[in-house]
């Protein structure tokens, strides 16, 4: 029986607080707000705007190194053309807004279904700045509102999943990963024939729009470590027993340069194809797919995807909030301890960059504290995690006859599965 009450967590408070946190968030990146540190805008006033001008001429930026981003990039980085009347930088950052709240609207109303809650919506709102200004000087947030979307819109639609998925793969590569928790059988292969057919028909749309498109592979492949990710800690550490490298911009960001350090690449590397063999494995093994499986199988993929980057840029931490909100909109979800974590893991890396940036590249005592700390929180959600999914989906003895309904099966209409 209905109570004609709201769901808890809805009314005007999470709008409310959105309000407040988002107004400091543009405070800070129209610089009336000072933060410590240098300055996140000059990614979106220098770099995205230099983007912007090249991809007007009709060609993507193809003598330009740090343009490391699948050619659906370019859409953002021209989105700011729909409010030509705008400065680039100011259209751009009341575009990242607008995608913010689309992200705060669909978890709301997700969190009025049967089965679901605010709880994630909360998440969003407190999330995002608790990484401060970066977040809306990247356009990270806005990728991350596609995955938001794929992930809500499959639990009934899995082909608009599909669709979304390869979307946001040639915006930035990791919304392809929220198709790794899709329930086997028909949804499965509607959800990815759906993917495979957008994403040929929008890679080839876009390689014949303009030359170049797919330049940025050669650019990607040749980074090295960059000196906020995991392996990095290395080298932040043999700096202080006189190791001989140093630190150099390249390919738009800090990486380490010196001896060891292609060694420790491949590391990274070889750390990353382990954990794709993980993930395999458990989309394998796996046979209970509850409708909260996809969220979760989404963060914990790309948790395990980005602790093992040899780059884990501040921006990067957006996605795990945005798929972390995604879990606790469903009663139920495994994921409420990760999900704490990487919220706690945002409030370090705004310490972390911009606050403590000099302090992360000199590789004092403060800076390596901060990257030692938060690389600490992504591994322990990253691990915590994939052992949560792997239990509540991969059965605990081998599977007989007997078939009973997934639980949190869609809308009353359970999945049957082997167990």
């Amino acid at each position: 029986m209905t109570t004609g009450r709201a769901p808890t967590g809805t009314g005007p408070w999470p709008y409310a607080v959105w309000a407040l946190t988002r107004g400091w968030l543009l405070a800070c990146v129209f610089k009336v707000v000072t933060v410590t540190g240098p300055d996140v805008t000059v990614d979106v006033s220098v770099i995205y705007r230099g983007w912007y001008e090249v991809l007007l001429t009709g060609t993507y930026p193809l003598d330009d190194v740090t343009w490391q981003y699948p050619p659906g990039a370019a859409l953002a980085i021209l989105s700011p053309a729909l409010l030509p009347s705008w400065e680039y930088a100011t259209a751009f950052f009341v575009l990242v807004l607008v995608c913010d709240a689309l992200v705060l609207g669909l978890l709301l109303y997700a969190g009025r279904r049967p089965g679901m809650r605010a709880a994630g919506a909360w998440v969003w709102v407190v999330g995002v700045p608790l990484l401060g200004p970066t977040v809306y000087a990247r356009y990270d947030l806005m990728v991350t509102a596609v995955a938001v979307a794929a992930l809500l819109a499959g639990v009934r639609r899995p082909r608009a999943l599909g669709a979304l998925a390869a979307f946001g793969a040639l915006l930035k590569g990791w919304p392809v990963l929220v198709l790794a928790g899709v329930r086997k059988g028909r949804p499965t292969r509607a959800a990815w024939s759906s993917a495979a057919l957008a994403g040929a028909g929008l890679a080839a749309a876009f390689a014949l729009w303009m030359p170049g498109a797919f330049a940025f592979l050669a650019f990607q492949r040749d980074r090295g470590t960059e000196v906020e990710s995991l392996g990095a800690l290395v080298f932040h550490i043999a700096r202080q027993f006189g190791w001989a490298g140093r630190v150099e911009l390249r390919y738009g960001s800090m990486e380490f340069v010196g001896p060891h350090v292609e060694l420790v690449s491949t590391l990274a590397l070889g750390l990353a194809v382990l954990a794709w063999g993980w993930l395999l494995l458990w989309r394998l093994r796996a046979r209970l797919f509850a409708v909260r499986t996809p969220a979760e199988a989404a963060f914990t993929a790309v948790l395990l995807f980005t602790v093992t980057s040899r780059v884990i840029s501040p921006q990067y931490v957006v996605w795990l909030v945005g798929l972390a909100a995604v879990c606790l909109v469903f009663r139920g979800t495994a994921m409420a301890l990760p999900a704490v974590l990487v919220l706690v893991a945002a409030g370090v890396t705004f310490l972390e960059f911009p606050i403590g940036f000099a302090s992360v590249v000199a590789s004092d005592a403060w800076g390596v504290t901060l990257l030692v700390v938060r690389n600490g929180l992504l591994v322990a959600a990253s691990l915590i995690a994939a052992r949560r999914l792997w239990r509540s989906t991969v059965p605990g003895r081998p599977a007989g006859p007997r078939a009973e309904a997934s639980p949190g099966a869609v809308e009353g209409q359970p999945s049957r599965v082997a167990r």
